[in-house]
């Protein structure tokens, strides 16, 4: 939620137009939750979140390590202090020139999920290590990941077992659970799979080290979710059923549970209309929409907390929508948003939970509109 640091920085500041304020006593004391929940378990920040260099340098200096996406990031990182040792390529669509430019500065652990891109790492980036993503359900996120990464633990074992032979290190397995994972369960089913692949590898004489257990871990919005203390106890409990007293190394790649109720954007309404005089649902247009940095509204997957200076009086059922011409930038109509029916054009108004994929995750410039202005105290 919005901080009393990030309410003040507004009230004295006053930044034209939106902006996102993110609070780096939020960052740390998600970092520490994390820490102390899996102890054993070594932390990945998932730079895609929020790669601002201030959230970079405050991990760093914590002992984050960082799983990146491209080499701009692992660039980034290391700027902000992170080392190439606590450093993970973890998207599995790589260009060969990407992965030798990684290994160039360090980077010895990458992210495959089919023979073809352990090829190329096995070229570009000669003797490092590899873990395969694996396919899940997804089954209780707010956000489920598509098929786009990961293969099944049938292809993981055959890809790994390619990569031992071209002379990498077959490291491990990772997966996703989805994105607002609100199940603490959903762990189990993936780690299962994963234990699969370490029996069926170890039979043919490949002893995998490690299990990428992803992000996934979620930020309050609208519907409470549980302490991260709860997943750890539930991840550590699957640990133990499905590979007993020999519990692999692991590691998680927190990106929306460590920044995403670290920040909050202020907007403005621009706009309340009526489609027609008898309409009973108002328009209430903001100057930020989906290409502004509310791009996960899609689908209404995200429904962020929203705070007006007019709280507490008689609310009503409102469609949300952006400001850019484009018919697409409607955030909140399949299911209406209730805001206070004395809200007007010109009232500033708080997106909280917004510390998450909110600079990154947008166009830059569409229609004119700046890009989401940031700071981060």
């Amino acid at each position: 939620m919005a901080t009393d640091r990030i309410r003040a920085f507004i009230a004295e500041r006053r930044p034209e137009g939106p902006c996102l304020v993110v609070d780096l006593d939020v960052v740390r004391e998600n970092y520490l939750a994390f820490a102390r929940a899996l102890p054993d378990t070594r932390i990945y920040y998932a730079v895609k979140a929020n790669p601002a260099p201030e959230i970079l340098r405050l991990l760093a200096s914590l002992g984050s390590s960082f799983d990146t996406a491209s080499v701009t990031e692992i660039e980034q990182v290391i700027a902000a202090g992170g080392t190439a040792d606590r450093i993970s390529f973890g998207n599995t669509i790589k260009k060969e020139r990407d992965i030798a430019r990684a290994h160039a500065l360090g980077v010895d652990l990458f992210a495959v999920d089919c023979i073809e891109e352990v090829e190329k790492v096995a070229r570009a980036a000669p003797g490092t290590r590899v873990f395969c993503r694996i396919l899940t359900d997804g089954v209780g996120a707010e956000w489920p990941l598509s098929r786009k990464f990961g293969c099944s633990p049938e292809m993981a074992i055959e890809v790994l077992e390619r990569a031992h032979r071209l002379g990498l290190a077959a490291w491990g397995v990772s997966f996703h659970v989805g994105s607002q994972q609100r199940d603490t369960e959903a762990w189990d089913r993936a780690l299962a799979m994963a234990a699969g692949v370490f029996r069926a590898l170890a039979e043919r004489g490949i002893q995998l080290r490690m299990v990428n257990l992803g992000g996934g871990f979620p930020t309050r919005y609208l519907n409470d979710v549980p302490e991260v203390g709860a997943y750890g106890e539930a991840i550590f409990g699957a640990l133990r059923r499905h590979f007993g007293n020999r519990i692999p190394e692991t590691i998680i790649e927190p990106g929306r549970g460590m920044v995403g109720g670290a920040g909050a954007i202020k907007a403005e309404v621009v706009l309340i209309s009526r489609k027609s005089a008898d309409d009973p649902v108002r328009w209430v247009y903001l100057d930020i929409g989906k290409f502004g940095g509310l791009a996960e509204t899609m689908d209404e997957a995200i429904r962020y907390p929203i705070r007006t200076p007019r709280d507490g009086d008689r609310v009503a059922p409102c469609v949300l929508a952006g400001p850019t011409c484009d018919s697409a930038d409607v955030l909140y109509e399949r299911e209406p948003y209730e805001l206070p029916v004395s809200l007007e054009i010109g009232d500033e108004i708080l997106i909280e939970a917004a510390g998450a994929y909110t600079t990154t995750y947008a166009s830059v410039g569409f229609n004119g509109f700046a890009p989401l202005a940031a700071y981060v105290i």
